[in-house]
C-alpha cells in the first residue's frame, strides 16, 4: 500500500507482502549471479544491473562486487554513478541517484524500517524514499536511513549516519550526521 507521503507499509500475510518476499527472492538470484564477477566485467555487471532494477543503466554506470539488495525494482540510477564494494541497498520505498554519483565502499542505503511497537515490529514493513542528488559522494561506511534526500554536491563523511535532509553543497558528518560546513568551490 503506497501513502500520500510516497511511504509504502507493506503488512505481513497479505499480496503485498508475497509480492516483497518474491522480489527479494528474484534479487538474491540476479545478485548471486553479480557477485561472481569481477572488475573486468563491467558489461556483464551494467547488464544485471539493468535486469535487477528494470531499466537499462547508461554506459557510465560502474559497479564494484559485490553488491546486496532487497528487491532492486526501486532503484534509479542517472549517468556517470559509482557504486564500491560491498554496498546494501535495501529499496521498499524507492532510491533516487542522481548524476554524478560516488558511494564509497560498505554503504548501507536503507528505505525499509519497522514501527517501534513490540506488536507491530514483525507485522508491518514500512519503506520511505531516499534521493541522491547530483554530484553526491557518500563515504567509506555511511549509513543511509529512509526519507531523506541528500542534496547536490554533498558529501557524506564516513562511518555518517543520514538521518535528516542533508541540504545542497554541505560536508555532514557523524551518528547521527550534522551539518560539519559548507563546501565551497574552488
Amino acid at each position: 500500500m503506497m501513502q500520500n507521503d510516497r511511504t509504502k507499509t507493506i503488512h505481513r500475510r497479505t499480496p503485498e507482502s508475497a509480492a516483497m518476499v518474491a522480489s527479494t527472492a528474484r534479487a538474491m538470484t540476479i545478485t548471486a549471479a553479480l557477485n561472481r564477477l569481477t572488475f573486468s566485467d563491467a558489461v556483464e555487471i551494467r547488464a544485471l544491473f539493468s535486469e535487477l532494477t528494470g531499466q537499462q543503466v547508461d554506459d557510465s554506470f560502474l559497479l564494484l562486487p559485490p553488491f546486496y539488495t532487497a528487491g532492486g525494482s526501486e532503484i534509479r540510477v542517472g549517468k556517470n554513478v559509482f557504486i564500491n564494494q560491498n554496498c546494501t541497498f535495501y529499496d521498499l520505498g524507492g532510491i533516487d541517484i542522481g548524476d554524478e554519483v560516488m558511494i564509497g565502499p560498505n554503504v548501507s542505503i536503507i528505505t525499509t524500517g519497522h514501527p517501534l511497537s513490540p506488536s507491530q515490529r514483525r507485522a508491518v514493513t514500512i519503506g520511505n524514499p531516499i534521493v541522491i542528488e547530483r554530484n553526491v559522494w557518500i563515504a567509506t561506511g555511511a549509513i543511509i536511513v529512509g526519507g531523506v534526500t541528500i542534496g547536490e554536491n554533498s558529501v557524506v563523511a564516513a562511518g555518517s549516519v543520514v538521518t535528516k535532509d542533508v541540504p545542497p553543497n554541505m560536508l555532514v558528518g557523524g551518528n547521527p550526521a550534522r551539518v560539519i560546513r559548507p563546501i565551497e568551490e574552488e
